[in-house]
């Protein structure tokens, strides 16, 4: 009887000790752009990306930035013209540009979603990160706002330093519910008071599973779902926040 016990009140200490989790997209929702778009621009003008790499997504850009397409299908060529030209890259020299990219943008961060993650680590919160922009760069990015862990694709890098061109774990990372699941297994963390942070539709997934599911800045799709869903709805523009 006693050793039984001790196992119960063990298991109960160990989810004691787990923290309520904080999960939150990174571009556009705690960066003011997108870091993939910025290491992207700064591979072409480090000339580690050909030209014709941005003549693949120019049109698709010139149709989002008139307002004729949409974000999503830029960042798609975009990301089809990043894995064009990735392959043969030197890794050290990704690493590098990674770095300055971050240098350089650090602190450019939306006041909501900076001081809420500011607050909720004071909480105790894990902070977690998901984002579909290179590791690499999320890391750099991240750790220095105070995030615990981060998720982002990573790309397969061969016995020569240079990347293949291959995603690697594409099928985990393509569904930022999965992430979060795989988290949960991993961490010491809980679903109890979660928060979650998000703007496109592309985060619905983790958002579901959360208590407190925020939309930020959301697009058209995200938000529709949200106003059906009765979720939280903010917006920043400038230097004003609303609450819809």
């Amino acid at each position: 009887m006693a050793g039984g016990n001790e196992k119960g009140e063990g298991e109960h200490g160990a989810l004691q000790q787990r923290k309520p989790v904080a999960v939150f997209d990174v571009d556009g929702t705690l960066f003011r752009s997108s870091l993939f778009i910025e290491i992207v621009e700064a591979l072409l003008q480090e000339g580690l990306f050909p030209p014709e790499t941005r003549a693949m997504y120019a049109e698709e850009e010139r149709r989002w930035q008139e307002r004729q397409g949409s974000y999503e299908a830029y960042l798609n060529m975009m990301i089809a013209a990043f894995m064009r030209s990735i392959a043969g890259v030197r890794f050290d020299d990704f690493a590098r540009i990674a770095e300055a990219v971050v240098q350089r943008n650090q602190h450019r961060l939306y006041t909501y979603t900076r001081d809420l993650v500011a607050s909720l680590k004071e909480e105790g919160y894990f902070l977690l990160a998901i984002s579909q922009s290179p590791k690499v760069v999320l890391e750099k990015f991240c750790k220095g706002i105070g995030f615990d862990k981060v998720y982002g694709r990573r790309y397969a890098i061969g016995p020569d330093g240079r990347f293949t061109g291959e995603v690697m774990d594409l099928h985990l990372i393509a569904n930022k519910a999965n992430i979060l699941k795989r988290a949960l297994e991993k961490e010491p963390i809980t679903l109890d008071r979660s928060v979650g942070v998000g703007d496109t539709e592309g985060d619905i997934p983790f958002l579901e599973l959360v208590e407190t599911p925020i939309c930020f800045n959301p697009n058209k799709a995200l938000y529709q779902y949200a106003r059906k869903q009765g979720w939280k709805v903010v917006v920043e523009r400038k230097d004003v926040v609303y609450y819809l």
